[in-house]
């Protein structure tokens, strides 16, 4: 057996190392070389999966934690027993499984065997990189750290990989066979069984402890494949994260699967920028998944006969349609809008009626526009009239039997020119069916839309969508990649809740349709969307599609397992909600300046988060902030909150807790205050509950008196720094309607013993020192609460 060289005698730098798209051209670094040695798993099998205990999960009759425990206990035993640092197969199962027979346990072996083969792959690169060497003249060896012996691994690659990958091979050397890994000298061992030096063996693998730090000291050239990029190892490392609480592990399947590690090894650290980067890593996957989904989907629907025909509703299946044209596909794209499909399916006073109950909150202006009334008609029936009357006014407008009658007349105009434009982009025979593809959620286009087209081109409709989550049973037909066939009720509202950030990053710089030419063009609203968003989703948009391009060339598999479908589902199910509760710094500046345009009769629109915004709001109500805010992206919010934080909002989220403000604030500390009614002074003392970062909200309440609060903050500590002091109606404090406008008053504290050396910084001069409160008159406002939020620096004397 070989021992190892002295550091400095060979000419491999402790620094080498190479990225995966550089593999096939690493031979060109190095002269003089005989053998290329490779380690195998994750440098060449990789598997559709996090961690190997995941793979675990998917064996029949053998738990993950049981297979993980017994091979914990083969080891400590083989060492305590023998000083043997590895173990084969065998060994494991045998206290797995202790009181089976040698042919049960063998029976489990080749189970585990054959998971593994489903569920591993080729690395397109490695390969290159092994034809290279073959055709360099170049012998290819395999130095795992592994409990399979040689056979067991070479079967294994043949299994996963395909005989052609096998055949490269010339030797495989296993640490199970030799007791030892890399880390511990494996390699003498290595070197005492090959026909070359040191110096003309090139190793690499991913493990830098044990591909470069174990095998170097040997004097063997090393390199170092570095499989991720920092930041595309978080994005999976979460994506593992959010999958267990999403989905869960279920019995005897592979546990959170990630069949996309390859194509983001490969391609991540080509993109140019964070945009770019954004894209590739998690739209590619997610709509290149999609996309597979509606191939099939698609072929099920040609079945019943008649042509399918792939209709891209956009504005948001803008992306869905160049990740298909990518992937060598047609389709074609039409605008319809929900604002065009609601008023087009007004084709009878039922219908009508039916619309304006809907809509009995809708306030008149937006109704109008929406039912496309011209703006000095808009104007006669709202001018000076409050929001209430407005829309009674509007309401007995429409009654009018002349009035309604126009308004189908429009509607019906409107549906002729609807179909002129799909009759436009395919021209369908009857017979056909109308695949129509957009993101989803509700399907409500379809609701509306698909009838009338059934009726007027004598073709079947069907929707697929992303996301589908109906809020009744339509009775049409809609199928979603996620949908409550795979993900239950809460799962699916979890993912759909910010989903304006993906609506954002799929759509085009084109404004909503309002209407179309008698020939079928469409008719545009103007793009509300700033310029630098548009370039931005752009970028964006162009790392999706490169991915599509470049997802089919990082593997190499001898066939695709029977769940392939699943695994691709539920990896983008927890990329994309991965994306939504726990974004990276680079995602959430890529797309920090978005807005979302609302649509539906208005101009309207509304930021995606505002991380300012977001603190103020954590320091005063902690997570229940959220409750009063519009905003599209809100967990986007939350990135320099920490960890904790923002797992809890997401727990909370996908279990639906129903937890309350008390929960989210328990605790705290009791400050005196003292109530100053004319008959005397009435002292007590209030909760401060702790928020966030700190901070504690005191709430004081009034009820419907207005008598000063002198607050003794000395008690609680000698310098005190003051988030905000406000007056604000119990109901809006802690049940604040999303999109209310806050009914919140500023308080001016009046300080007694209190210097104040900053704006909010507080020096408290004593225990007694106070700040009185004089809350404002507030009229109608029957139950109102005082807020001080604080944060204590350093104890009381």
């Amino acid at each position: 057996m070989s021992a190892p060289v002295p550091a400095g005698a060979f000419v491999t730098g402790a620094d080498d190392s190479c990225l995966p798209h550089e593999l096939p051209f690493v031979l060109d670094r190095y002269a003089g070389l005989k053998i290329l040695s490779l380690d195998c798993f994750d440098t060449l099998l990789w598997r559709d999966c996090h961690l190997p205990q995941d793979l675990f999960a998917a064996l029949p009759g053998v738990t993950a934690w049981q297979r993980a425990t017994g091979e914990g206990r083969a080891r400590a035993i083989a060492h305590a027993t023998r000083g043997a640092k590895d173990v084969p197969i065998e060994a494991i199962y045998a206290e797995v499984m202790p009181r089976a027979d040698r042919r049960t346990r063998l029976a489990a072996i080749d189970a585990e065997l054959a998971t593994e083969a489903r569920h591993c792959h080729a690395f397109a690169p490695t390969v290159a990189l092994m034809h290279e060497a073959r055709r360099r003249g170049l012998k290819v060896i395999i130095v795992s750290d592994t409990y399979l012996d040689q056979r067991q691994l070479l079967h294994l690659i043949a299994q996963a990989a395909g005989d052609d990958v096998a055949a490269l091979i010339d030797q495989v050397f296993c640490s199970s066979r030799f007791a030892r890994p890399k880390g511990d000298g494996l390699y003498g061992e290595v070197l005492a069984r090959v026909k070359a030096h040191a110096d003309q063996i090139l190793h690499i693998g991913d493990n830098h402890h044990a591909d470069v730090l174990g095998v170097r000291p040997f004097g063997v050239h090393t390199l170092h494949l570095k499989q991720f990029t920092p930041e595309a190892a978080e994005q999976l490392r979460l994506e593992s994260t959010v999958a267990g609480m999403l989905q869960g592990d279920a019995p005897e399947r592979l546990a959170r699967p990630q069949p996309h590690r390859a194509a983001l090894a490969l391609g991540v650290p080509q993109q140019p920028d964070p945009a770019h980067r954004l894209g590739y890593g998690v739209l590619g996957p997610l709509f290149c998944g999609f996309d597979a989904w509606l191939h099939k989907e698609a072929e099920a629907l040609a079945s019943s006969g008649g042509r399918v025909h792939w209709l891209f509703m956009l504005r948001d299946g803008h992306l869905p349609l160049r990740v298909h044209q990518a992937r060598g596909d047609s389709g074609h794209a039409v605008e319809i809008s929900r604002m065009t499909a609601t008023f087009a399916a007004l084709n009878s006073d039922v219908a009508f009626s039916r619309f304006l109950a809907e809509q009995a909150t809708t306030p008149a202006p937006t109704l109008g526009r929406m039912l496309r009334l011209d703006q000095t008609t808009l104007n006669r029936i709202c001018q000076g009239r409050d929001p209430v009357a407005a829309r009674r006014a509007l309401g007995k407008w429409c009654d009018d039997p002349g009035n309604r009658r126009a308004i189908l007349a429009d509607a019906r105009a409107l549906a002729d020119r609807m179909v002129g434009h799909v009759r436009n982009a395919i021209d369908p025979r009857p017979g056909d069916t109308l695949m129509l593809i957009d993101l989803g959620y509700n399907g409500s286009v379809q609701n509306q839309a698909g009838p009338l087209l059934a009726r007027a081109l004598d073709v079947h409709v069907a929707g697929r969508y992303l996301l589908l989550r109906e809020t009744e049973l339509s009775g049409l037909d809609k199928r979603g990649w996620f949908d409550p066939r795979h993900f239950d009720p809460t799962a699916l509202a979890t993912m759909i809740g910010n989903v304006a950030v993906l609506e954002q990053l799929a759509t085009t710089a084109i404004g909503s349709v309002i209407d179309y030419t008698p020939d079928g063009t469409p008719i545009r609203a103007a793009n509300a969307i700033k310029d630098n968003q548009s370039a931005v989703r752009d970028a964006v948009q162009a790392g999706c599609v490169e991915f599509a391009r470049q997802v089919a060339g990082a593997t190499i598999r001898r066939a695709l397992p029977d769940d392939h479908d699943r695994l691709w589902r539920e990896a983008c199910a927890a990329g994309l909600t991965r994306l939504m509760f726990l974004p990276l710094p680079h995602e959430i500046a890529t797309i920090a300046a978005f807005e979302h345009d609302v649509n539906l009769g208005t101009d309207e629109t509304i930021d995606l988060f505002d991380t300012a915004a977001a603190r103020r709001g954590l320091r005063q109500k902690g997570l229940f902030y959220q409750k009063s805010t519009r905003r599209m992206f809100v967990p986007a919010e939350l990135a320099d909150a920490g960890m904790p934080l923002r797992l809890a909002n997401f727990a909370a989220t996908r279990f639906s807790a129903p937890l309350t403000f008390a929960d989210s604030v328990s605790g705290g500390t009791a400050v005196p205050v003292i109530l100053v009614k004319p008959q005397g002074e009435v002292p007590g003392l209030c909760p401060a509950r702790p928020t966030h970062d700190g901070f504690f909200a005191l709430c004081i309440p009034l009820g419907a008196d207005r008598y000063p609060v002198v607050v003794q903050i000395g008690a609680v500590a000698r310098h005190v720094e003051i988030e905000t002091i406000l007056a604000v109606p119990t109901c809006d404090y802690i049940q604040t309607r999303n999109g209310a406008d806050p009914r919140e008053v500023p308080v001016k504290p009046v300080l007694d013993g209190i210097v104040e050396f900053a704006p909010g910084l507080w020096h408290c001069r004593s225990n007694y020192a106070f700040a009185m409160l004089n809350p404002p008159a507030m009229e109608g406002i029957a139950d109102l609460l005082l807020v001080m939020v604080f944060r204590p620096i350093g104890q009381p004397e």
